[in-house]
């Protein structure tokens, strides 16, 4: 804690004189971080480098961008790394993003609800999206078996007939709060072949084991 003179004014201690030097040389010994938040501030786009987002971004994304019947789409979980999905990947569709942290509005899309996936109809019609993209959002806000099955039933009634709905999970006890077979709503989708990988679940080579699942209403 910081000493006080006579005046009201704060003394730093050597101590904490030599914690902010040691924090600040941290900062700045890993490039990669110095980097990232030089780009950020520029607005300049600050992705995750991960195998899973690659897919994520570079397969899933350009394939779904270029159907003509994907015009409207919800994405869901907003993080720094999301902050230009819309400009980058869907310009040409109608972008929703969905957050239930406050915070995390400046990270989303110029279409942005505060609100968790379990309120999803408080907000959108039936029927309203033709693709929904659900990522790292099961076992991280969606923690609770009554939390899934409310959230993806209410996923299914807001996408159209036809409408694509994409699950990325971490198949890990630990981070997955029930296995997805066991959630009666989500069984309620067809699973579908996504094209560009071949099959309908397809498990990255990822520490935390990240999947991605495809499905349709």
């Amino acid at each position: 804690m910081a000493e006080i003179d006579g005046q009201g004014r704060s003394i730093e201690s050597p101590g904490a004189s030599a914690l902010a030097r040691k924090r600040i040389l941290r900062l700045f010994s890993d490039p990669a971080y110095v980097v990232r938040v030089a780009r950020y501030a520029l607005g300049l786009r600050t992705p995750l480098r991960t195998e899973d987002r690659r897919i994520l971004e570079q397969v899933i994304f350009p394939y779904y961008a270029n159907r003509d019947d994907m015009r409207t789409v919800l994405f869901v979980g907003c993080q720094w790394y999301t902050r230009h999905y819309e400009k980058t990947y869907f310009p040409r569709q109608t972008f929703w993003t969905i957050e239930h942290t406050h915070d995390a509005r400046r990270y989303g899309a110029s279409h942005h609800v505060v609100a968790p996936l379990e309120s999803l109809a408080e907000f959108f019609p039936a029927d309203m999206f033709d693709l929904i993209l659900c990522n790292g959002v099961y076992g991280w806000g969606l923690d609770s078996r009554a939390q899934c099955e409310s959230a993806f039933a209410q996923c299914r009634s807001r996408l159209r007939h036809g409408g694509h709905f994409v699950l990325g999970w971490n198949d890990t006890p630990e981070l997955a709060p029930v296995p997805p077979e066991r959630i009666a709503s989500l069984g309620r989708f067809r699973r579908v072949e996504f094209p560009p990988l071949g099959t309908w679940r397809f498990a990255t080579q990822t520490e935390q084991r990240h999947v991605f699942d495809f499905y349709c209403r």
